[in-house]
């Protein structure tokens, strides 16, 4: 069970390799809260997602579970594939990256490029996730998972426990996006202790977490939209539904006109570079699909910022 605990740990571990990303307090028009942006578009590889894999990588180590010759593997040719390639680099070992034949050229550069070793295999995300698991199984690599691990968990949540001392506490509520729900699990279980409310917000073409709670347990979805690319995992991992229904999770849903909005208006008021899937927690608060009481401090994780910027 994902706790407060664990990610006190990993915000002692990974202190010093990942970045302490600040916080914006602002306020707009058609919000009747205080809203404070965390700002975590600009950690290391442009997510939180490096937060979760140094502390896989360096948890492992400790424990004696890493082969330093070997190193590890993931299946992501995404954020989780980038952040794990950059976290290996970081600090020494070998990464090897397994994704779809259909993934981009520009991400397997990218890969190349943190020092990556990436192998194209099939043609979904699942026959990749094969792959990755069989040369876990031939080779002793450390498998990271790309959201569903207690490690990876809470190195996300991490950034939680940044943000609650940069507010000094004053929050009622933390907005996040939610794709395999890595995120929100470390957000929730990171203020575990606080009377602090957390707001999951996912497109609604790609409906894992509340799919999950209308049905009692995790189950498949379709998945499509503008926000695939960061938002696409197709069931909502175990440690994520454990933790929302525990901790009593809002989910609420949101349009890509609505997605598509809030992430123009972040560029064209305050020129803030985001991710579709980063912009869904303020497209909840603009299209009103969760409504603040008045003066409830709310708090918008920014979680990404790897995105074409000229359709901004």
């Amino acid at each position: 069970m994902l706790t407060s605990t664990d990610v006190h740990a990993a915000a002692e571990r990974i202190t010093g390799v990942v970045r302490a990303t600040p916080v914006w307090t602002t306020t707009l028009d058609e919000v009747a809260a205080g809203l404070t942006f965390k700002l975590e578009m600009l950690q290391h590889t442009g997510t939180f997602k490096a937060r979760g894999a140094a502390n896989r990588i360096l948890a492992a180590r400790e424990q004696g579970l890493l082969d330093p010759n070997v190193g590890i593997a993931v299946a992501s040719g995404g954020n989780a594939g980038l952040a794990n390639a950059w976290a290996a680099a970081r600090l020494g070992v070998p990464a090897t990256v397994f994704v779809p034949q259909s993934a981009p050229a520009a991400k397997i550069r990218r890969l190349q490029a943190a020092g990556a070793q990436v192998v194209a295999t099939g043609s979904e995300y699942a026959a990749a996730y094969t792959a990755a698991s069989e040369h876990v199984a031939r080779t002793g690599a450390l498998h990271c998972h790309a959201y569903d691990q207690l490690e990876i968990c809470a190195g996300a949540g991490t950034l939680a426990s940044e943000l609650l001392a940069q507010t000094d506490r004053q929050l009622d509520t933390v907005i996040v996006a939610v794709g395999g729900g890595g995120l929100m699990a470390g957000v929730a279980a990171a203020l575990d202790q606080q009377d602090i409310s957390v707001v999951g917000v996912e497109p609604s073409n790609a409906p894992t977490l509340h799919s999950a709670l209308a049905a009692g347990e995790p189950v498949d979805v379709s998945v499509g939209g503008v926000a695939a690319d960061s938002l696409g995992a197709r069931r909502v991992g175990d440690i994520a539904f454990e933790v929302a229904r525990r901790r009593q999770v809002t989910s609420v849903l949101v349009t890509d006109e609505a997605i598509t909005h809030a992430r123009r208006l972040l560029w064209e008021r305050w020129r803030l570079v985001v991710e579709h899937g980063a912009a869904t927690p303020l497209a909840a608060l603009l299209a009103g699909a969760y409504r603040p009481d008045d003066g409830e401090r709310v708090a918008v994780v920014l979680c990404g910022a790897n995105t074409d910027p000229t359709d901004l």
